[in-house]
């Protein structure tokens, strides 16, 4: 994992500097862009593992960047961790919605950025799966391949990221316990220091409207977190 191909894209060279520094002293391959063209011409040449991405950019911005990248077949599934400014939080939330991984507000440690980007590859990168005796869950109208990383609602099957998989893992062999926001982070994301909470309800938020019409088994237990339930809903 330490080898992987991280792209880290900011327009302040001091910034990405020092964030390419972090990472390579961890022995990442690092390569950095300071605009948003630039990046998409540095996944052309090399797709990498994960792409550090400023929210803020000359031209092509962040958010267009993001677009682009889930947009295309060859790097839909790339994660992305967002650096954001505190004031940009209409944009990063719009950020998760458009199916960015984490995010890392500014000003930031580079520790942190490095902590989050290991636990993001560690969420990505998992052995192959095995082809027999391979874990399954069942809840409603949802099943769940743990080992075949494979997810299906009503018999069709979820387009889901690496974070959206895990985070139905998590509901689904906790079913019917209310989960919070913190042990939700904590789960899915390996994050334990306190941040803001946000992303884990925009990946709900996307989790359900993935699921259609099954979307009310994944229940928001208001003042405490979410859960997924045992039974059918009432308007089901």
């Amino acid at each position: 994992m330490s080898s992987a191909h991280i792209l880290v894209v900011d327009d302040e060279p001091d910034i990405s500097a020092l964030v390419a520094y972090h990472l390579a002293r961890e022995a990442y391959r690092v390569r950095t862009a300071s605009n948003g063209q630039e990046a998409l011409s540095a996944m052309e040449a090399e797709v990498p593992d994960l792409v550090v991405l400023d929210l803020m950019l000359p031209g092509l911005s962040g958010l267009e960047v993001l677009r682009e990248i889930r947009r295309q077949e060859a790097w839909k599934d790339v994660p992305v961790i967002l650096l954001t400014a505190k004031k940009e939080e209409v944009d990063r939330l719009e950020g998760l919605r458009l199916g960015a991984d984490d995010y890392v507000s500014k000003p930031f440690s580079p520790q942190e950025v490095v902590l989050r980007v290991a636990a993001v590859l560690r969420r990505v990168q998992q052995p192959p799966p095995t082809r027999s005796g391979g874990k399954v869950l069942r809840i409603g109208p949802f099943v769940l391949d743990v080992e075949g990383k494979r997810a299906e609602v009503n018999g069709r099957e979820l387009d889901l990221t690496p974070t959206e998989f895990r985070l139905l893992q998590v509901l689904m062999e906790r079913r019917g316990r209310v989960q919070t926001r913190r042990q939700l982070l904590e789960a899915v994301w390996e994050v334990t220091a306190k941040i803001a909470t946000r992303t884990v309800d925009m990946h709900v938020q996307r989790l359900r409207t993935k699921s259609g019409e099954a979307a009310d088994w994944i229940e928001t237990v208001r003042g405490f977190g979410y859960r997924i339930r045992t039974e059918p809903p009432l308007n089901s």
